[in-house]
C-alpha cells in the first residue's frame, strides 16, 4: 500500500460538508484516509474573494497509482460542483485557476501533495506538490498529521 497526503480545501457552499464528502468519497474510491488534520480558515491564496476556505489534510491509504489517484479525485471534485473552468486541462490551464489564469472560488479543491517518496514531475503532475511550501493552509495541517 502507498501512503498519498491529499491537501482538500473549500470556500463555497457547505464548506464543512463539501470537505467531508470528499473524504467520504475518497475512503471509498481511492483507499483508507488513516488520519485527518483538523480544518483551518485561511484567506483564499492567489486571488481576492469575500469567501473563506476552510483547509485540511488527509492521509489514505492506496493501491492506487498516482495517475489514478489524480483521475480519482478529478472526478471526486466535479460531482461535489468544481466547475469546467477549474477542471484540469494543465496544457490549457493550471489547475484551480479559471481560463483566464487566476484562481477562482470552489466548493472543492483537492490535490495530492506526497505519495510515498516518489517524485512525478508530468505537466498535468508534479509530485511533491510544487507550492505546498509556500501554503501554510496545506503545511500547517500536514506537519500535523504527518509521521
Amino acid at each position: 500500500m502507498h501512503e498519498v497526503y491529499l491537501g482538500l480545501g473549500s470556500n463555497l457552499g457547505d464548506k464543512r460538508r463539501n470537505i467531508a464528502e470528499a473524504v467520504r468519497l475518497i475512503g471509498e474510491r481511492v483507499g483508507e484516509v488513516v488520519r485527518q488534520s483538523t480544518l483551518i480558515e485561511t484567506e483564499p491564496w492567489g486571488f481576492q474573494s469575500q469567501n473563506s476556505f476552510l483547509n485540511g489534510v488527509v492521509l489514505c491509504l492506496t493501491d492506487k497509482s498516482p495517475r489514478e489517484v489524480l483521475t480519482l479525485t478529478q472526478q471526486i471534485e466535479r460531482e461535489l460542483g468544481k466547475r469546467k473552468e477549474h477542471a484540469t486541462k494543465r496544457s490549457q490551464i493550471v489547475k484551480g485557476k479559471s481560463s483566464n489564469c487566476k484562481y477562482a472560488d470552489r466548493p472543492i479543491d483537492i490535490d495530492i501533495l506526497l505519495y510515498d517518496d516518489l517524485t512525478v514531475d508530468e505537466p498535468d503532475l508534479k509530485i511533491p506538490h510544487p507550492l505546498m511550501h509556500q501554503r501554510d493552509f496545506v503545511m500547517i495541517p500536514l506537519k500535523e498529521i504527518e509521521y
